[in-house]
């Protein structure tokens, strides 16, 4: 006997199958499109947060911190205009011993110390104030102030007010350093003020001189993680990274990676493995030891200009495979 035809439902369920296949391959051809456009919408929320953010922080600062800062501002300024003698002396000599004397004329109404970035004032109440003045490229960049209250001269003194970014870790050194060693305190506190100076004028730096070649830009607080994305050239080209000390000037970890982009006509041109292949990104080492070794803005323009080229030798490197 013949075979027996094919029932109506053998007929649905083999168009239903059918069906099925051509969704799932039309699914796995859509899938990187799709992708593609899940990220782009994520960065476009990160993008509007990370400018909410950086909103939130500069309104903060200039509504609570300008008016701590005009208030000691004056302050320093009538305990300068007050004190008539000043002490000027050499590094070398800046010591805890020094401290204990200017404590104890402290509270006989003594005058003040000046060093190199800081000045350090007699305030009433017993209380003593640093100044430190900050630079960036030789220039006077901007003024904090730190208040130390002493009560009496056998008493450890504490911060009881300061102009300092609230997240630097000013509470952290107080506790290590300010009763046991009181000079490195000062010392240490200046270092760090003027490193997070450094690093943030590196980067509005770059912002005002490369501003429309930087695509996106992202920053800690006291910019010790730093990302931008570089998109005006055949890849597009992530930069990462990573200062492990607040100290630090020059990042100790840097991470440059070039990403194919899929709609270049050098990638369109070859078959769906091989664009596949090409979208996993390469490093630029060259990029990485110029963030380490240069200052932000040199080691950017450095990267640029030598960009094409790497590209260039890296995309002839993969052909010839």
């Amino acid at each position: 006997m013949g075979s027996r035809a094919s029932s109506p439902h053998d007929y649905l369920h083999m168009h239903v199958e059918q069906l099925r296949r051509r969704h799932q391959s039309l699914s796995e051809l859509t899938y990187a499109r799709d992708e593609d456009a899940k990220l782009e919408t994520t960065r476009a929320r990160l993008s509007n947060i990370l400018k909410r953010h950086e909103d939130l922080k500069e309104r903060l600062s200039r509504d609570s911190d300008k008016l701590i800062f005009e208030r000691l501002q004056k302050e320093f300024e009538a305990a300068r205009t007050a004190q008539t003698e000043e002490i000027s002396i050499d590094d070398d000599e800046w010591n805890d011993g020094l401290l204990a004397t200017i404590r104890e004329k402290v509270h006989m109404e003594a005058d003040r110390k000046v060093m190199a970035n800081q000045v350090i004032y007699c305030l009433d109440g017993a209380r003593i104030g640093i100044q430190y003045e900050t630079f960036f490229a030789g220039e006077p960049c901007e003024i904090f102030h730190c208040v130390l209250e002493s009560k009496s001269f056998l008493e450890k003194m504490t911060v009881i007010e300061h102009t300092l970014p609230f997240f630097l870790p000013i509470r952290e050194l107080e506790s290590d350093l300010l009763s046991s060693n009181a000079i490195k305190f000062i010392d240490h506190l200046e270092e760090i003020l003027q490193a997070y100076i450094d690093r943030r004028e590196q980067v509005r730096l770059i912002k005002e001189l490369y501003g429309n070649q930087i695509g996106e830009l992202f920053h800690s607080l006291p910019y010790n993680v730093i990302e931008f994305v570089l998109e005006d050239f055949e890849c597009k080209v992530t930069v990462s990274i990573r200062y492990s000390d607040l100290l630090q000037t020059l990042p100790s970890q840097a991470r440059v990676l070039a990403w194919p982009l899929r709609s270049s006509r050098r990638i369109s041109t070859r078959s769906s493995s091989a664009s596949a292949a090409q979208s996993v990104p390469f490093r630029l080492s060259y990029a990485e030891e110029a963030l380490k070794t240069l200052c932000l803005p040199e080691a950017y323009a450095d990267i640029v200009l030598d960009l094409p080229h790497a590209l260039k030798r890296i995309f002839s490197s993969q052909d010839s495979d």
